[in-house]
């Protein structure tokens, strides 16, 4: 089994290892302290941390020798859609674009913008596997942060730990075998074995119910001392009525 790495110094250890510059190392640091900044007190569904999350898909893309702008984008691919840039936004947006090549650069920021764009969902993985030899370096490269996301997600058996795990496991004996061909065909021989391996071990394995999580995706636990900008929590508040309205309303159509 690969010992991928969840810290920072244990993803620096192994990119050392293998090879990689001092330049690419310090482009690594700069996308782990950003990092830091977006996703403080972020977690997983199943419980872990966010930044473990991100650490241990930027090893897995560092595992198969990808460009340090890849891994780099790795370390960084939930950003736009999970991250806290402190404007209350969701999504991708100018801004935020513009902030993240401040910190890493327009190589990286571009993987992590395509990611972001790229639709990743049972309907879309069969397209894609029917479409790979139309695929530009670029797209292939984005494609392949999908794929160590989701070795990431299964590793441990983590979607096991979430509330939602059984919606979790169709998804994988809908999609797993899918993805594997993927990761094959994309000439990725070890990373589509590391799934086929993972996707068995969730698929055949149990937990305890004691230990799974109350939460279906990531979540977000603030200090007690943290208090939101009063903007940003009044917008909050009406988009909670919003959806509590919309919710009595549906509930009184049936």
């Amino acid at each position: 089994m690969y010992p991928f790495a969840q810290t920072n110094i244990q993803l620096f250890a192994q990119l050392s290892r293998q090879g990689y510059s001092e330049t690419e190392l310090s482009c690594i640091l700069k996308a782990y302290q950003l990092a830091m900044s977006l996703f403080t007190g972020y977690f997983r569904g199943d419980g872990k941390t966010f930044i473990a999350h991100l650490v241990g898909t930027a090893s897995i893309l560092a595992s198969v020798d990808a460009p340090v702008e890849v891994v780099a984008a790795g370390l960084l691919h939930a950003a736009y859609m999970q991250g806290d840039f402190g404007d209350g936004g969701i999504g991708i947006s100018n801004s935020k674009q513009e902030q993240v090549r401040r910190a890493v650069g327009k190589d990286v920021e571009k993987y992590i913008a395509k990611y972001t764009a790229l639709a990743w969902n049972e309907e879309s993985i069969s397209a894609i596997a029917q479409n790979l030899n139309t695929l530009t370096p670029s797209d292939r490269h984005v494609l392949l942060m999908l794929l160590a996301n989701e070795l990431e997600d299964h590793l441990d058996l983590g979607i096991l730990y979430c509330a939602n795990f059984e919606k979790r496991l169709r998804y994988v004996k809908r999609s797993g075998d899918l993805i594997v061909k993927i990761a094959e065909e994309l000439g990725f021989a070890s990373l589509a074995a590391e799934l086929t391996r993972v996707f068995a071990e969730v698929t055949s394995a149990n937990i305890p119910a004691g230990l799974r999580s109350t939460y279906n995706y990531s979540f977000q636990l603030a200090p007690k001392s943290y208090h939101k900008r009063t903007l940003i929590g009044l917008r909050d508040r009406l988009v909670q009525s919003r959806r509590f309205v919309g919710y009595v309303f549906r509930r009184l159509k049936k």
